[in-house]
């Protein structure tokens, strides 16, 4: 009777605090909907009953105006001052969030004077409790006022909690006894946490704000549940006697549920309460997919974070190199092999990736292969915060890399700059390589402060090169594989060694073009004199120079120069050699010491006391203003391809004054210049007598409509119009390709001479037959930079398919004889090949695509398969893909001077200082005045391919050494390198390009020779 008393005494006195919560919160739901129902009814017996749709009958309008005006004033400021857009309401917030904690601190204090810990819980702690739900209950009337929609703020899980903790807490007060009871629910304001961090500017970036929020709800879920098992295992189900409760302190609570959602369950801890297992049996659904969900979360939140968004620590002494831009897999892995292969495999720079998006599954295995030397940050470089964290302002270069496949260049291209803006202005002093895709979008880069080419930055223009060595291979065929081997790419020496039988090209070194001072025992000395010098001591050969004058450092790049250039102290060479040490031969080379030796490995440095003597800055620099300057005025070319004074080159065109001074070039005195053309006079037809007439000529053919990227074709035709060319030398360019694109280039390239345009396709053998392709010299086939296909083997097939089409019409029409080679009827670009296949250079996107166009003949033939993009048995013409530039960005990184060069070289003489003036001019060109003297011409060389002529080869069987040193004494011809037939059977008289021959290499008479050629050397039949 008395444990039943007992039973009944306790179940009233938890009524007593549950029924007052119970009240409040259905009283107010009943009172909000009762307060919907009678609005609803009022405005139904307005509008249909009494038909009055003004509901001011009893209502004054004044006041009724009023006083809603003042209640949504003061709904406002409450709901702005909870939303903490003011600092009060900042402050309110944070203290609510503070005090709900406080109150759940108390609630753990009463726990444990529960479950008799001996913990010391004076009266004061209640009046404390009472005074923070004091605080509690004002705050929710004000979110009352505040709310738009009362139903939708009543049933919220905040008011809730409001509803069944506060309540009690007063109970608690007038009774004077306290009641555990479900107060745990204070737990769930745990969840506002997230919110509070923002407000105090603690949590900033997005990592940091979600995983915040998945501990808030983790925790208030985890100690939500455990309060609930705790209040219900020890009190038990109210219906059932005797009672079924069980004493379980909170810590076992909390270990039940972790064991719950972690799906362990080892059973030492089970509920025995019905409502106890019906909320596990729920909670079980609702934990697990927390748990699973958090779990990974967080671990990928905090590894991303550990990984990806620390600091770099920068240690006193250490190279590294920032790569931001285009961080992709295809990207990083084509740059870490180009980087390595520079290095020589021996790594001493630490590479820092700065992507904007983070790594795939992918690019993550190849950052974990390469982790010694590579390390990935997630940032973008537009961020300050950002490159403050990989140490941009003590990196050795900042390079960006570009996407070449970009279907919007102009964009790629803007977005790179804005980097190199933002870099710029934050260190000015950093070093910035940048890759672009479009020449014209160049214009930008002269405006940002702090950039200078001089200081190293550099800027890798895709159209610009790919463009030009295209070109050049129209006048030289076989050139671009030569330049790709000694500048970008190794030597495919696997196809020699498979279907080559002479050893001595077998055993031929991978040479490559590099830069060393030269000796001072060179002052005084001309080009010509040094590289014969050096050909014969050294076993270098000497391709150019970079002679600087000025006092403000201006330079210039001459590649072989004329004897009027004299050397002086402190000149830097361009050698083609196969290693650093035999290059810095030329450096310590010494006339006392070395002028009896023999062997070019016996020459090293010396002690000579005539090496340690320098010439005073005082000196130096007159002796270059002396040299240097013409009728007192200073040079104000820059670097490559300049204007250099008189007093550099001797006098004269040889002859052919006359017919240049009728000549009309462009202000630089680069490139040939005429008067605007109308695209009407310049486009040919079926019925135009023009096209017929049409004789080795330069066939390109566009594929592009109108929304197609522009290509830049301005960048194709410059270097064939070089001024560095006699005027009857310039062959006739044919553009073949859609009207609608090519009117849209042709504004760019109107003024200059010898243009033709043709509306068709390279898919027509109608078409191709009337521009007369079996006549053309060369034939060039450009894509733009619209994707057709995801399928990267397909996005090549419009190219792929007219390089086919090409070859069955020059196939069908072509009369010349299998083994005529080439006609030597003149120097380089006067030459007319006479191959049963035109040279035809194909742009390919993809270079896998190769595979399609380079085929054998048959199948018991053995020539051999071009299963590379550039390969060493190279057919007549070339495959050139955008890939292979990537190379380009790691060479510069290492010597920005083979950068300045390999520009001279593919566009005739175009440099970052007359770039700059170009891109002054507008983009166009503009008529010189007629009075003005254009002496770069002069100093300019040719890139030519030359058949042995009698002149050069002696009575004797001849090595490429002799040939070398007859072409330099008696033309001032450079030779560096050959192009030779293949051995047979080769029904299409394949060549293969053989870089630097060696010196007792035997010479055969169907050889040709890849040789730079002065501007002012007769182009005569018996060279």
């Amino acid at each position: 009777m008395a444990g039943k008393f007992n039973l009944t005494c306790a179940l009233y006195f938890q009524l007593a605090f549950i029924i007052p919560s119970l009240f409040v919160f259905l009283g107010g739901l009943f009172t909000i909907l009762a307060f919907r129902l009678a609005r609803y009814v009022y405005g139904f017996i307005t509008e249909k009953i009494w038909m009055k749709k003004d509901k001011d009958v009893w209502w004054p309008h004044k006041r009724k105006q009023s006083s809603v005006y003042w209640i949504r004033v003061f709904s406002t400021q409450v709901e702005m001052m909870l939303s903490a857009q003011t600092s009060m309401g900042c402050v309110l917030v944070i203290l609510v969030f503070l005090l709900n904690i406080g109150a759940l601190i108390i609630y753990f204090v009463n726990l444990a004077e529960a479950e008799e810990f001996k913990m010391i819980s004076p009266d004061s702690i209640l009046y404390v409790d009472t005074g923070f739900n004091a605080f509690f209950l004002l705050y929710f009337g004000l979110r009352f006022v505040a709310a738009d929609d009362k139903l939708r703020f009543w049933l919220e899980l905040n008011s809730l909690v409001d509803f069944f903790t506060i309540p009690p807490v007063f109970v608690s007060y007038y009774l004077k006894k306290n009641w555990l009871g479900l107060r745990f629910l204070r737990a769930l304001r745990l969840l506002e946490l997230p919110r509070i961090l923002q407000f105090l500017r603690i949590t900033k970036n997005n990592y940091s704000i979600k995983l915040s929020k998945l501990f808030a709800v983790f925790i208030s879920t985890w100690l939500t549940a455990a309060g609930f098992i705790h209040l219900v295992e020890n009190n038990g189900d109210p219906w059932v006697q005797p009672a079924n409760s069980q004493s379980l302190s909170y810590f076992k609570c909390m270990y039940l549920v972790m064991m719950t959602m972690s799906t362990v369950g080892y059973g030492d801890v089970v509920v025995q309460t019905m409502l106890g297992r019906t909320f596990i049996f729920f909670f079980i659904i609702g934990g697990l997919v927390l748990f699973a969900n958090f779990i990974p979360e967080v671990v990928e939140i905090v590894e991303s974070h550990k990984n990806y968004k620390f600091s770099y620590e920068v240690v006193s002494g250490k190279n590294y190199i920032v790569v931001c831009g285009n961080i992709t897999l295809e990207s990083v892995t084509t740059f870490l092999r180009d980087f390595l292969l520079q290095d020589k495999g021996r790594v001493c720079t630490e590479i820092l990736f700065l992507g904007e998006s983070l790594p795939s599954l992918e690019l993550e295995a190849v950052f974990k292969c390469h982790s010694a030397y590579t390390t990935f940050f997630y940032g973008s470089a537009l961020n300050s915060e950002d490159l403050k964290r990989v140490g941009m302002e003590s990196a050795s270069a900042c390079l960006i890399l570009a996407d070449v496949h970009s279907p919007q260049p102009y964009t790629e291209d803007t977005s790179n700059i804005m980097r190199v803006l933002s870099i710029k202005n934050r260190y000015p002093n950093t070093r910035v390589i940048l890759q672009i895709i479009q020449s014209r979008n160049k214009v930008y880069l002269p405006n940002i402060p702090n950039w200078d080419w001089r200081t190293g930055d550099s800027i890798i223009c895709f159209a610009e090169l790919k463009l030009g060595f295209i070109a050049q291979s129209c006048l030289v065929p076989g050139l671009t594989t030569l330049l790709t081997n000694l500048f970008i790419v190794k030597e495919d020496t696997e196809t020699k060694r498979k279907y080559l039988k002479d050893k001595k090209l077998l055993e031929d070194k991978a040479y490559k073009v590099m830069t060393s001072q030269l000796s001072n025992d060179f002052e005084d000395m001309t080009f010509i004199e040094v590289c014969r010098l050096c050909f014969v001591k050294l076993n270098l050969i000497l391709f150019g120079i970079e002679l600087k004058f000025g006092s403000q450092g201006e330079s210039a790049i001459l590649i072989n120069p004329s004897a009027q250039v004299k050397l002086h102290r402190n000149t830097m060479g361009f050698f083609i050699a196969h290693s650093l040490a035999e290059v810095k031969r030329a450096q310590f080379y010494c006339k006392a010491c070395h002028s009896d030796i023999q062997d070019p490995e016996q020459i090293k440095k010396c002690q000579c006391k005539s090496k340690l003597y320098s010439k005073p800055f005082s000196e130096k620099l007159k002796f270059c203003r002396e040299s240097h300057v013409s009728d007192g005025e200073p040079a104000k070319s820059r670097s490559l391809g300049v204007l250099l004074p008189r007093s550099f080159v001797n006098g004269g065109f040889d002859g052919q004054g006359e017919e240049n001074s009728r000549v009309i070039l462009d202000p630089t005195g680069m490139f040939y210049w005429c008067d605007a053309v109308p695209l009407q006079e310049a486009l040919l037809s079926c019925k135009n007598q023009a096209a017929p007439n049409l004789q080795d000529h330069i066939l390109v053919c566009v594929f592009g409509d109108a929304n197609s990227p522009l290509i830049g074709l301005q960048d194709f035709v410059m270097p064939l119009r070089a001024s560095n060319f006699i005027y009857h030398e310039l062959k006739d360019i044919v553009f073949l390709g859609s009207l609608e694109y090519l009117q849209r280039e042709w504004k760019f390239i109107q003024n200059f001479p010898k243009l033709w345009l043709f509306s068709g396709s390279a898919l027509s053998c109608a078409d191709l037959r009337a521009v007369n392709v079996q006549d053309c010299a060369s034939c060039a086939i450009l894509s733009s930079n619209t994707t057709a296909s995801s399928n990267p083997s397909l996005v090549d097939t419009e190219s792929i398919l007219a390089t086919l089409n090409i070859r069955s019409v020059q196939g069908k029409s072509s009369s010349a004889p299998l083994d005529a080679v080439f006609g030597a009827r003149a120097l380089g670009n006067q030459s007319q090949p006479c191959y049963k296949r035109i040279p035809i250079t194909t742009e390919l996107k993809s270079s896998p695509n190769a595979q399609f166009i380079n085929q054998a003949p048959s199948g018991n033939s053995e020539i051999p398969e071009q299963d590379q993009l550039f390969t060493t048995g190279a057919p007549p013409g070339a495959i050139f893909s955008d890939s292979f530039l990537n190379s380009l960005l790691s060479m510069t990184y290492y010597n920005h001077h083979i950068l300045a060069l390999l520009q001279t070289l593919v566009t005739s003489g175009t440099s970052p200082a007359l770039g700059e003036q170009l891109l002054e001019e507008g983009s166009r060109l503009r008529r010189s005045p007629d009075n003005m003297i254009h002496d770069a011409s002069q100093v300019r060389c040719k890139l030519a391919l030359l058949p042995l002529s009698k002149r050069l080869t002696g009575v004797m069987e001849d090595s490429f050494g002799d040939i070398y040193c007859r072409a330099l004494d008696l033309f001032g011809i450079l030779c560096f390198g050959l192009y030779r037939l293949m051995e047979e059977p080769n029904p299409y008289k394949n060549r293969f390009v053989i870089a630097r021959p060696a010196s007792d290499l035997k010479m055969l008479s169907t050889d040709l020779l890849f040789c730079v050629v002065p501007f002012n050397v007769a182009t005569t039949d018996d060279l």
